[in-house]
């Protein structure tokens, strides 16, 4: 078999194990969900699944860079190209918004993954973690992104033109992480429905009617 072959055979085998691991994780959650479980699910020893990887935490980070890739593709059919497109291209601020809350629905149907998500993003804070590169990453690409269908948001009368974009969207984005622990500890709580109050919160105050 050519060098070519194995490497396009190694990265179909990891597809194959992410794709294995975010349904198991999705399921079980981060602490459940061991190393030998997601082996068994396909077919591998865990030392052989460790053989795509370098560490567990390795393995844990790709499954949610994984995991923005399916949503990406999920919500980027439904009209949300702006939480992808690297130059804000055909940025529609109303799709925008709809497609920001429908993720943090979606979020509620897979706690797993919530969990996994949220438990990174606190060890992150030390700056050797493996995860640490990628939290980096996917706050300033999003956060980037975000800031211009905000702008343009504004331009087009739907939010405060009073208010600087970037706060809102560090705002928001602070508001639907933060509501992740409390919704483990609280399945009831709506995080949808919270950030959407406060969405509606940014929408100028029509002026008072003449007497």
């Amino acid at each position: 078999m050519s060098g070519r072959a194995v490497y396009a055979k190694g990265i179909a085998k990891r597809e194959a194990i992410l794709s294995a691991a975010l349904d198991v994780v999705a399921t079980h959650g981060y602490r459940r969900a061991s190393v030998r479980e997601i082996a068994d699910a396909v077919g591998l020893s865990p030392a052989g699944l460790l053989h795509y990887f370098d560490s567990k935490e390795e393995l844990f980070t790709a499954i949610l860079r994984a995991r923005d890739e399916r949503d990406g593709l999920m919500f980027d059919s439904a009209g949300g190209r702006s939480f992808t497109a690297d130059d804000g291209a055909g940025v529609r601020p109303e799709k925008a918004i709809e497609t920001f809350l429908a993720v943090l629905r979606h979020n509620a149907a897979v706690p797993g993954l919530v969990q996994l998500y949220a438990q990174l993003s606190a060890e992150v804070a030390d700056p050797d973690h493996p995860a640490r590169a990628y939290f980096l990453e996917r706050t300033e690409h999003a956060e980037r992104i975000a800031v211009l269908w905000v702008s343009r948001a504004q331009e087009e009368g739907l939010f405060r033109a009073d208010l600087d974009p970037a706060w809102i969207v560090r705002t928001l984005h602070a508001l639907a992480d933060g509501l992740q622990p409390l919704w483990l500890l609280d399945p009831e709580l709506d995080m949808a429905a919270h950030v959407g109050q406060f969405i509606e919160l940014l929408k100028p105050v029509p002026p008072a009617p003449e007497r």
